[in-house]
């Protein structure tokens, strides 16, 4: 069984190299989708009692893990000097720095790396980070699967 969810946050990035646009600073209403896979629990009197896990659960861990840390900051890639340096300069703002160009397949992928820790089969059906979907825009997104990143 496959369950979805879907959680958004604001953020700002630049993509240094683009030949276009989004070589300006710049920022999306992202929408971030975490896919697990596993059995149903099969437990009578437990509150997970017919579920792949809790979607509470999977919105908390996706939340403390990515979405409170990207959440209205600007994230930065760490070879991308002077928007870096300049962002350095702003006390007390939130920036993220990453050593991968912030483009809608590289966070995806970031997001599923940090993630897949995150999901723990604390009730033996096999739970397991399945893909993390990273819409960028509403018609634009990325996909980050396991065993094809």
């Amino acid at each position: 069984m496959r369950i979805t969810r879907r959680l958004e946050f604001d953020a700002g990035h630049r993509i240094p190299d683009h030949a276009s646009q989004c070589r300006h600073l710049h920022g999306h209403r992202y929408a971030l989708e975490v896919t697990l896979s596993g059995h149903i629990i099969n437990a009578a009197g437990e509150a997970v009692n017919g579920m792949v896990m809790d979607f509470a659960d999977v919105k908390k861990v996706a939340s403390e893990l990515i979405v409170q840390r990207w959440d209205h900051a600007f994230l930065v890639y760490r070879g991308d000097v002077e928007v870096a340096t300049f962002l350095a300069s702003m006390p007390g703002h939130k920036t993220v720095v990453l050593d991968v160009v912030p483009t809608a397949e590289h966070l995806a992928a970031e997001a599923f790396r940090v993630l897949d820790s995150g999901y723990q089969d604390v009730y033996g059906n096999q739970l397991r980070l399945e893909r993390v979907r990273l819409y960028e825009t509403p018609n634009c997104w990325a996909d980050a699967v396991r065993g094809e990143n």
